[in-house]
């Protein structure tokens, strides 16, 4: 029963990877190519190659992985590597498989190109590493720096990156590198929205006298509440501090809850990109009663 459980989760897996490369393809033969942009990674040194000399893209990305994917074999483990195989298999066919959308291209406005081909670029790309894939290329040369050097990842990754624009605003001129630049930041943040989620948290840190009864009327709109200890570093004053989790539309009701049972209360709200775990139906109970029934107990 286990082995058919995790069987059905790399299946699963497996067609999620799939989907995600299928995605940035299409996105990179409708989009980028047709108006002469780039991307990121071994993907961009093949579109360059391809400008100049016609070679398949997708053939050029699996070869220039072969010696990446060698060297991460040696140094990042099989585990690692093996998935990385897989990805950048998948990535590299269906590159070449959807080839034939270059003539399909949608807009002929080079900066309608290149937002729209980030954005579709994030989204496939965003569905990989949800998936705990990859598609080779920089990451694996980001991975082995990060392990043996203690660089940051995205910053070696970058450094690629601005390579290859230079490169290409040498080659085909300043502005079709602009453009991808434009494009490889929106690919940046529609991926961490993907990986992240769209269903955006918030974390609310508020400090008050009467952090008991914000908890308990935070509680009766249908949030679980934390109590922090604190200290005040400068009266040595021992408090609560109420820490929650809402949903965006709920920060609201949380800043007139604290506000209607303490005025002075001092509270802090942070993004919270990711949050697992129960207790995140809508509230069934209004704030506005809540707030009139606690309101004038912090006098």
């Amino acid at each position: 029963m286990i082995q058919l459980r995790m069987l059905e989760h790399r299946l699963l897996r497996y067609a999620g990877i799939t989907l995600g490369c299928l995605i940035a393809s299409c996105s990179i033969n409708l989009f980028l190519v047709p108006s002469h942009l780039l991307t990121g990674g071994a993907t961009g040194i093949a579109i360059i190659v391809y400008y100049l000399a016609q070679l398949p893209i997708g053939l050029q990305t699996f070869a220039y992985n072969l010696p990446l994917l060698a060297a991460a074999w040696k140094t990042l483990g099989r585990g690692y590597t093996f998935d990385v195989i897989i990805g950048t298999a998948i990535f590299s066919f269906c590159l070449d498989f959807t080839r034939f959308l270059n003539a399909y291209a949608p807009v002929n406005d080079i900066m309608l190109a290149a937002i729209f081909g980030g954005v579709f670029n994030g989204i496939g790309y965003g569905i990989v590493f949800r998936m705990n894939g990859s598609t080779g290329g920089f990451d694996i040369i980001g991975a082995i720096v990060k392990k043996y050097y203690s660089l940051n990842m995205g910053g070696v990754i970058f450094g690629f990156n601005c390579v290859i624009m230079l490169v290409a605003a040498f080659l085909f001129g300043v502005a079709p590198a602009m453009f991808t630049l434009i494009c490889m930041y929106m690919n940046a943040m529609v991926t961490d929205k993907v990986i992240a989620g769209f269903n955006s948290r918030k974390a609310v840190l508020i400090v008050s006298n009467q952090s008991e009864h914000i908890a308990e009327a935070i509680m009766e709109v249908g949030r679980g509440v934390t109590f922090l200890h604190g200290q005040g570093a400068f009266t040595r004053r021992e408090r609560n501090v109420v820490f929650v989790v809402v949903t965006l539309t709920q920060v609201a009701k949380i800043k007139m809850i604290a506000n209607a049972i303490d005025s002075d209360a001092f509270m802090i709200i942070m993004s919270a990109n990711e949050v697992m775990g129960r207790g995140f139906s809508s509230p069934g109970i209004r704030a506005g009663n809540v707030i009139k029934r606690y309101e004038g107990k912090g006098t």
